[in-house]
């Protein structure tokens, strides 16, 4: 059976970024942990998707997605300082939640909900960048396909909507709002 619209996939991949001895692993779905995901949902990146086309259990893939065909530029306009305030709960700024490398869920005034790094935290503001970890990589997947079937009524709901609050992937890990500790990018592709 071959990938087409509505079946179930379950592939395994490293996905590198970077060029040439430069490369880093960024993330591994093994056979043990897979990425799961019903093809054509929109759940993935379209291009993705489009690599995987037509494959069928069993068969491998190596391909690489150009920024503009994956998760975007990196966008100097997305690092932006916050006043302090914003981050207070009950009149007090929380040390804990907002601090340095974390990620927390925001909304813009139009109610977008996005994400945002924490860069720094200054002493009346907070140093945000709002663009996706993997902006402006060019990401590099190395895989094979586990598993193609026709996806029954279970595994469409189950895998039409981000699980875990944000969470594809089928893994022990404690998945948060912002994806799997460990595998950011699989929850997000």
């Amino acid at each position: 059976m071959n990938i087409t619209a509505n079946k179930f996939v379950s592939v395994s991949y490293d996905l590198n970024v970077g060029e040439g001895e430069e490369r880093e692993l960024m993330e591994q779905a093994t056979a043990e942990h897979p990425l799961k995901f019903i093809y054509g949902l929109g759940t993935m990146l379209p291009a993705f998707e489009d690599r995987l086309s037509g494959l069928a259990t069993g068969d491998t893939f190596r391909f690489s997605l150009a920024p503009e065909n994956a998760y975007g530029e990196y966008i100097e306009e997305n690092v932006v300082e916050l006043p302090k305030n914003v981050f207070e709960v009950d009149g007090r700024f929380d040390r804990e939640y907002i601090s340095e490398g974390n990620t927390v869920p925001m909304m813009t005034s139009d109610g977008e909900q996005l994400n945002g790094s924490i860069l720094e935290v200054k002493e009346d503001t907070v140093l945000m960048d709002f663009n996706h970890p993997l902006a402006g990589e060019t990401l590099h997947f190395d895989g094979s396909v586990l598993d193609v079937h026709d996806a029954t009524a279970e595994e469409i709901a189950a895998l039409s909507a981000p699980a875990h609050g944000g969470c594809r992937c089928d893994c022990d890990c404690d998945c948060g709002d912002d994806g799997c500790e460990g595998h950011a990018s699989s929850c997000n592709l």
